[in-house]
């Protein structure tokens, strides 16, 4: 066998040219054939059957997000440059090429290596985005990280091979750029001590609602990026914040309130205080009709008898006597009509209180929750509430306070000029003893041309 190789190799000396420009080149075309023969027997044998290994044990998912960012062909391309740093040594009469091909070459295939781990990382991404858990945390930040990280070796790496240098010496050689490199990674360093913290604490969750008035943004989170938060608003813009601004200024997240299944309704009638007084017993009576008032009623009736009838000859005096009041009675039969409505959460905060008179009414707070959170069913609720509320108070005598409008003040300079022209036509019936003329507007007219108005 030995001896048939010699004889091989001694045949093909012999066709071989003589000339060195010639054996260079053929050693490049059989240098070339090489690297694309390996490169095929890597894509079909090795590659397959990690294909193979990937669908049978149930991560096909995996395998398709593996071939759409390209994870496979990237590998592929990194095995013609590894063969061609290896065996340009090879090559006759190509010494002076050798250092620099070699070294190009093996960068390539580094880079190579480490775009298609970049494209395991993205898969990754890709498949963890398909599942349940990424609608509440999002890792979009950590695989953004992990490919900053990536590029950072792959730089001091290749840097390293093209100018023959150890990667330690490239990378004790950053710490004189340490204050460079901190002002110009700033925002990154901060967007990343940021996504760590809002994930890790489970501060910010795809989907959340956040309001963030500084920055214009009221809606659903969409994205949870590195260095940026997409929010979708109400108007359906999107406003981008910073990462790093979710971590160092304040907003309101409103996930709890979602997850608790109460959202809450918090909204004050401003009751004219001129319209507040004490009810007679007829109106008691037939107040006591409502269904819901009846019960309150029977009960404040009886002690409030019971009360005055302990004070003897003093509850002859009115201001003596306890009474029941129009806006008492209003927030007692509210308290009632929430608690019968099945729409609002009965084992949550429910009250109806009275604050402090202003001079824009007397405010009578509602404060409950109801039993849906959805936004179009809470305004729903929230309007038949106050819709009965409302359309209830001249049952009781009451009026809701509302600020004077140009209506207003036009209905009153109107009953101001009616009220003068009265007076000026009782004036003129003194004036005229008693007589007055068919015409009302006569003693303008007279006052006209006599140069006088009616007194």
């Amino acid at each position: 066998m030995p001896l048939e190789w010699e004889e091989l190799v001694t045949q093909l000396d012999t066709h071989l040219p003589r000339e060195a420009w010639a054996q260079t080149l053929i050693g490049i075309g059989v240098l070339i054939l090489t690297a694309l023969f390996v490169q095929w027997v890597v894509a079909r044998v090795v590659l397959l059957v990690a294909h193979r290994l990937l669908v049978v044990s149930g991560h096909g998912d995996w395998d398709k997000a593996l071939q759409r960012r390209r994870a496979y062909q990237n590998l592929w391309y990194a095995v013609p440059f590894a063969v061609v740093s290896i065996g340009i040594d090879l090559v006759p009469h190509a010494e002076r090429a050798v250092t620099i091909v070699g070294r190009l070459a093996h960068a390539g295939a580094w880079i190579c290596v480490f775009v298609a781990f970049s494209g395991v990382l993205s898969a990754w991404q890709d498949t963890y985005s398909a599942t349940t858990r990424a609608q509440t945390r999002s890792i979009k930040g950590y695989i953004q990280i992990g490919k900053l990280i990536l590029m950072a070796v792959c730089t001091v790496l290749v840097l390293s091979i093209l100018i023959d240098r150890s990667p330690l010496w490239m990378i004790s050689g950053l710490g004189a750029l340490s204050a460079v490199l901190l002002l110009v990674f700033k925002d990154t360093l901060l967007s990343l001590v940021a996504s760590t913290q809002l994930t890790s604490n489970d501060m910010l969750r795809i989907g959340d609602w956040i309001e963030m008035p500084q920055s214009n943004a009221d809606g659903f989170v969409k994205d949870i990026a590195l260095h940026t938060v997409k929010v979708q608003n109400w108007d359906n813009t999107v406003t981008t914040v910073p990462t790093y601004k979710l971590f160092s200024e304040s907003y309101r997240n409103y996930r709890h309130m979602f997850e608790s299944g109460g959202r809450r309704i918090k909204r004050t009638l401003r009751i004219d205080a001129a319209s507040v007084r004490f009810l007679t017993d007829e109106e008691a009576q037939r107040l006591m009709r409502f269904r819901l008032l009846h019960d309150y009623l029977q009960a404040k009736t009886h002690d409030i008898a019971q009360a005055n009838q302990t004070m003897g000859e003093l509850a002859s005096v009115p201001a003596n006597r306890r009474r029941l009041t129009n806006i008492g009675t209003l927030r007692a039969y509210a308290l009632a009509f929430l608690k019968q409505n099945p729409e609002i959460r009965q084992d949550m905060a429910m009250m109806v209180r009275m604050m402090e008179p202003t001079s824009e009414g007397i405010p009578v707070e509602v404060y409950c929750f109801t039993a849906v959170t959805a936004w179009v069913e809470y305004e729903r609720i929230q309007g038949d509430v106050f819709d009965h509320l409302l359309a209830i108070l001249p049952e009781l005598g009451l009026r809701l306070y509302q600020q004077p409008s140009g209506a207003d003040f036009g209905a009153m300079g109107g009953s101001l000029r009616e009220n003068a022209f009265q007076a000026a036509l009782a004036g003129e019936r003194d004036r005229q003893g008693g007589i007055l003329d068919a015409d009302p507007a006569a003693p303008f007219q007279r006052g006209l041309t006599d140069g006088k108005m009616p007194r």
